[in-house]
């Protein structure tokens, strides 16, 4: 049995009731719990409801008597001067109750989430398709919606740039025209390292957005109260950030307003900032109309007016030797940020501090630029920026074992950051942080060993010496993901804890539940600090007036952030009990001692400190209910902020990361050269989880966020026409990857290696770091293309690698197949 964990004081968490570590040195070197809840395979905490349709999404509240109904009237254009906007006849179509402008905004107008430039909504400029000119409240939800479009929207045919919208990154950069200004890290000298290559490699690459398509759209609900507050349910990631605008737009004060959110239908980062306008826009509504409101965007709407992921526009110069090993690098990233800031500044950051991966890059230099183009103001997306940064590098690798003649996978581990006992001068990144704990090498060997891939490309050379038509690629890319917010402040977190006098527990923290299962792996960190079955744990919805001034749940951080914060709590708790006991339970023959307290499945047991008598026992309810009777508090606060990160952005170094997540991805594909069509037939993974808290939800999320990043890369392309429209904007036009395109053949395995760093039961963050095991498909594909020259032409396959970006590509190698051979025929 375990003995009690009591509170200790840590040096960057300021309360010492709520303080310490869960775990003993054994644990941290890896030892499995025995016993307890975390590290079981427990079921998602809302699983029977989802599955069984009883789920309560904001749309499935009961609403109040006399609700209305809003729907958004938008721009036709993507660029323009309003010269009319007409509401004459939105306000007399039939069961319209009022109609608003940004004009009647009590307070603020713009709702930027960290810089300005995100207005509400627009009576002047218009700065792309679909941005929202005004809003209209009706009794039905289909008349908001048929009122919505009978406004009279006029344009200014002579102003500048009427109609013409600027769409290409690459042609906003050259004019200056960004959202925020560029930024620049550097490492060595990287001119001299350029000087002394024997070779020097250069490419260009664009990689697309993504739509987030999470199943529950943007919705929100609000409902005025008294003294002029507000009370909002909102399908967000920030409910804090939806809480602080709503109260600048309606002018009040932040404890009037309460956001409610118990669960999503996804987010993916489309909810973390971008759920805010229609939270506002209902509360606006409320507000004057003194009656509940509810905002739901049609599926069409939400694609047309809602943030993607950044596309890229990406393009490297690399020295390297001989043998392949990099000597120099200088990368550039363009995020196409759309029409305004957003978080675009902090993605751009991110896709820079990813553009290494996992390869040490001795001097480089690396620029990032923030785009401004007319389209919807593109948003934080699992990932957050990493993903595209990645890409470029992973496109360098494969270039190099091309130019040098090598298999990639060994060009891959040729340039990999050194680990603590080989090569650990090789281990600085671009941004001066020291990359520690570097499994990725040990990693690597197990998931080529456990996937055959050896044998499988020798076999895979052969086939494709017989096969004109039908090519395999193959291809193992490993990733190396940062953790923690880049935004210093964000890295906090907040738990509130009641237990009851029946024993039962309720928990709420600061982060929100998107089918992720986050508040199932807090209750099983709750459960196992106090020793009781998950059973008896209850999560609540995320409200700001339980936990205050939350950070979003996003940046893979919910369970480092949420899950330590509510473990401080439930160790106060903890705490208080096992000092009640001691006090009650000792006597001068027979002193008690808290070490000798053993709290676990729902029993609590002690006996004398040399434990010469039989324990004794009793329920953790019948411990509550006595603690109560002798006044003990049995409700806690827990707060936690990470350690150790920082980042100076004037000099471009520092910790931006308290650790790394790690992992590696085979994948093998199929590919017809007639036709561009492939499959992707079989993948292997091995991801680092540190010590999960629970493997079944881990391996969903690894499962998922390939399979997500893999249709990024493959089959959802956002299309926009000239004029700015968004054309890809519906199920129809815009394809996520289906059942039938999981790989037949998927296996996924967890490398659990406790995380050198004191996260909560040294776990290590799945949400985001997975996504990007799918560039192994992209690179499988330029594998098999690259087949068509006998690995000698490293082909140009933009992503997504769609069938007929594919055959583009597979059309370029043979062109310059021939082009070769007429060169050569020539010369003879």
């Amino acid at each position: 049995m375990r003995k009690v964990e009591l509170a200790s004081t840590q040096n960057n968490e300021p309360n010492p009731q709520a303080l310490g570590s869960a775990t003993s040195q054994q644990e941290r070197a890896g030892v499995s719990l025995v016993t307890g809840a975390v590290g079981k395979p427990s079921k998602h905490e809302s699983a029977v409801q989802h599955v069984s349709g009883s789920a309560r999404y904001v749309d499935d509240l009961i609403e109040p008597a006399n609700g209305l109904y809003a729907a958004v009237i938008r721009s036709p254009i993507a660029k323009g001067t309003l010269s009319k906007l007409d509401l004459s006849a939105v306000k007399a179509s039939p069961g319209v109750v009022t109609v608003m402008t940004i004009d009647e905004v009590p307070g603020h107008k713009d709702i930027g989430p960290v810089f300005p430039g995100d207005p509400l909504m627009t009576s002047t400029e218009v700065k792309f398709f679909g941005q929202v000119l005004a809003v209209v409240a009706a009794s039905t939800e289909m008349q908001a919606r048929r009122a919505a479009q009978k406004a009279v929207i006029e344009f200014d045919p002579s102003a500048a740039g009427y109609n013409q919208p600027l769409l290409d990154p690459r042609k906003a950069v050259a004019k200056n025209s960004l959202v925020r200004p560029s930024h620049y890290m550097t490492l060595g000298d990287v001119d001299a390292a350029f000087a002394q290559s024997a070779q020097v490699l250069e490419a260009k690459q664009h990689v697309g957005g993504q739509e987030h398509f999470y199943l529950e759209g943007q919705v929100s609900l609000a409902m005025p109260t008294e003294e002029g507050g507000m009370l909002v349910y909102t399908s967000s990631q920030h409910p804090s950030e939806v809480q602080k605008l709503v109260a600048e737009v309606l002018d009040i004060p932040l404890n009037r307003v309460t956001v409610d959110m118990r669960r999503m239908g996804g987010g993916f980062g489309g909810k973390e900032s971008q759920a805010a306008q229609w939270a506002c826009l209902a509360a606006l509504l409320a507000d004057k109309t003194g009656r509940a409101v509810k905002l739901r965007l049609p599926r069409q709407d939400d694609m047309i007016m809602t943030g993607k992921r950044h596309p890229f526009a990406n393009q490297y110069r690399i020295g390297i030797d001989a043998e392949g090993l990099i000597q120099a690098a200088d990368i550039e990233v363009i995020g196409d940020c759309g029409n305004s800031p957003d978080l675009s500044d902090a993605i751009v950051d991110r896709a820079m501090f990813h553009a290494d991966n996992a390869y040490f890059l001795p001097n480089a230099r690396i620029a990032g630029h923030r785009a401004l183009t007319n389209t919807v103001s593109h948003t934080a997306y699992r990932g957050f920026g990493g993903p595209q940064g990645m890409m470029i590098i992973e496109r360098a690798m494969d270039d190099i074992a091309r130019a040098v003649g090598k298999d990639p996978l060994d060009v891959r581990k040729l340039n990999l950051y050194g680990t603590d006992s080989v090569n650990p001068e090789r281990s600085m990144t671009p941004y001066h942080q020291q990359v520690e704990f570097n499994y990725l090498p040990e990693i690597i060997e197990q998931l080529e060993d456990s996937s055959d891939y050896r044998a499988r490309r020798t076999a895979i050379r052969e086939y494709n010496k017989t096969s004109p038509i039908l090519k395999k690629g193959l291809a193992l890319t490993p990733i190396k993901f940062g953790i923690s917010f880049t935004l210093q402040h964000l890295n906090q977190a907040g738990a509130l804890i009641h237990i009851y006098t029946d024993g039962s527990i309720q928990v709420n923290h600061g982060g929100t539940e998107m089918g992720q299962g986050l508040h199932t792996k807090v209750g099983q960190i709750v459960a196992q600090t106090l020793g009781v079955k998950l059973e008896s744990i209850q999560v609540t919805a995320t409200r700001t007036d339980k936990v205050p001034n939350t950070s979003p749940t996003a940046a893979s951080s919910g369970t480092d952030l949420n899950g330590k914060a509510a473990q401080n709590a439930a160790l106060t708790l903890k705490q208080r009990l096992v000092e009640f006991l001691v006090a009650e339970k000792s006597t001068a023959e027979n002193p008690l001692t808290a070490e000798s307290i053993v709290m676990e499945d729902g029993m609590v047991s002690w006996g004398s400190s040399d434990d010469s008598n039989e324990p004794e026992t009793m329920t953790f309810a019948e411990l509550v209910q006595a603690a109560y009777v002798g006044r003990i508090s049995l409700s806690s606060t827990g707060y936690y902020r990470t350690p150790k990160i920082w980042y100076d952005r004037d000099q471009a170094k520092g910790r931006p990361f308290f650790y790394f997540a790690l992992g590696a991805a085979v994948s093998e594909v199929l590919v017809d050269t007639l036709t561009g069509e492939y499959k992707v037939t079989r993948v292997d993974i091995l991801h680092d989880v540190g010590r999960s808290i629970n493997p079944a939800i881990d391996r969903g999320q690894i499962e998922g966020g390939f399979i997500q990043g893999m249709g990024w890369l493959t089959t959802e392309e956002l299309v926009w026409h000239e004029d700015g429209r968004l054309l890809s904007n519906n199920p129809a036009t815009y394809k996520i990857p289906a059942i039938g395109d999981t790989p037949p053949v998927f296996n996924v395995e967890l490398y659990e290696h406790a995380n050198d760093e004191a996260t909560v039961y040294n776990s290590k963050a799945v949400g985001e770091p997975p996504f990007m095991l799918a560039i192994s498909v992209w690179s499988a594909l330029r594998d098999a293309v690259s087949s068509l020259s006998d690995y000698t032409i490293s082909p140009d396959l933009d992503a997504p690698a769609t069938p007929e970006r594919v055959l583009k590509a597979v059309m370029d190698v043979q062109r310059q197949l021939a082009e070769t051979s007429l060169n050569q025929e020539a010369e003879l």
